[in-house]
């Protein structure tokens, strides 16, 4: 019997795994995955899903509507990816995570099936996940995209409730270079008769979701239309006020009421101690403050240095800083300010993007860069050179954080 340490590590080395090598693990297409779930017996067709897609704020929007949920007394699976600590967050069920001996057997008793289909990570981990919250038994399971929509491998479920938080440019080696072609590959979710609501649109997206929505004869309800109360939200970060506005239209639709319940709004105050997510503006240390986040695109951070010119005036910002390769660095850049002092450093994973590559494009912008070879020896360095009252942010990537919270 291999051990739950050995099983993943297994999972790491023999599968393509999109977080650690990019696109040589980027696996499009639904037939790989329809004919894994039959395979399965079909677990997802046992399972009320809601399905949430989205460039920023996807995740962040699954916990709080699970979360809300989970409030609510209902059972509540949650997928979403990639993990920041360990496997097992992928996979969750009113909080917990799956257990170690699910994982083991799973991975044993199909391994000559993922071998013989050569069947990505991920789609690998989506199948575990539907077996996991069928066997479980769950009420609801809120089921995150991996990347895109319309050839995710989440998208062989026939949802309650479709969900799009917003666009913006990533990933656009496989969704498009236009915010259009984004907007399309996104609202791939978008079913027959399934309502789906929509977070943020502009003037590029808006008509494309409005086109697969009348396609689809699916009901469309924009989230920017909606007022919510004033609840509180245990989320910190200014951008988190759409996502909260985005999980309250939600649940509204999916529950099919005009007003939420107050357990519900209860659960939007919990939805770290219901659904254990973390890197969401996570303060993990005071004097100086500490921010980890995991934001990693352009549109990411356009609500980060939002956010930090809310600091203080006498304190100084210091960033520590780490990309995966394909990231538009010029764009990031370029919104930073320059009176601050960048860190950069590289996470311990294959897609990691060279620090020599970050500081090209840096200099550029003229920022005052240090260069280190650990996300851990940068937040070090960083936290010698702050002051008491200044804010250190460490991000750039979910693989950064990850290291530094682990």
């Amino acid at each position: 019997m291999q051990t739950y340490d050995e099983v993943t590590q297994w999972l790491f080395s023999q599968t393509p795994v999109f977080q650690n090598q990019g696109a040589v693990a980027y696996k499009p297409g639904l037939a790989k995955m329809e004919a894994f779930v039959a395979y399965l017996n079909h677990p997802e067709k046992e399972l009320p899903t809601v399905h949430v897609a989205g460039t920023n704020g996807k995740g962040s929007t699954s916990h709080i509507i699970a979360a809300a949920l989970q409030e609510m007394g209902y059972k509540v699976g949650l997928y979403t990816s990639p993990h920041l600590l360990d496997f097992s967050e992928r996979i969750r069920v009113n909080g917990q995570v799956i257990s170690q001996e699910f994982v083991i057997d799973f991975v044993q008793q199909h391994k000559i099936y993922f071998l013989a289909e050569q069947l990505s990570f991920f789609e690998i981990t989506v199948g575990m996940a539907f077996a996991y919250f069928a066997h479980q038994e769950v009420d609801y399971a809120v089921i995150e995209v991996g990347l895109g929509g319309r050839l995710d491998a989440t998208n062989v479920i026939q949802p309650l409730l479709s969900v799009i938080t917003n666009i913006g440019f990533d990933h656009t080696e496989f969704l498009g270079s236009s915010l259009a072609q984004i907007a399309y590959e996104k609202a791939g979710i978008i079913k027959t008769d399934i309502p789906v609501v929509i977070g943020e649109t502009i003037a590029e997206t808006l008509p494309v979701f409005k086109a697969q929505a009348k396609e689809m004869n699916a009901p469309i309800h924009f989230a920017e239309e909606t007022l919510v109360p004033e609840i509180p939200l245990d989320l910190l970060g200014s951008y988190q006020k759409k996502n909260k506005r985005t999980a309250y239209k939600a649940l509204k639709v999916l529950l099919e009421v005009d007003q939420l319940p107050k357990n519900a709004l209860d659960g939007f105050a919990k939805v770290t101690k219901n659904t254990g997510l973390r890197g969401r503006w996570e303060i993990i240390d005071q004097q100086p403050e500490i921010v980890a986040d995991v934001s990693h695109n352009a549109e990411g951070f356009r609500t980060v240095v939002y956010q930090l010119k809310k600091k203080k005036p006498d304190s100084e910002l210091h960033f520590v800083l780490g990309f995966v390769k394909g990231k538009q660095l010029d764009t990031i850049f370029s919104m930073l300010p320059i009176n601050a002092q960048y860190y950069f450093c590289a996470p311990s994973i294959e897609r990691a993007l060279a620090v020599s590559e970050v500081i090209e494009v840096a200099e550029k912008y003229k920022l005052n860069t240090r260069i280190f070879t650990t996300p851990e020896q940068a937040l070090q360095a960083a936290k010698r050179s702050a002051k008491s009252m200044d804010l250190i942010y460490v991000g750039g990537s979910t693989f950064v954080v990850a290291e530094i919270l682990s």
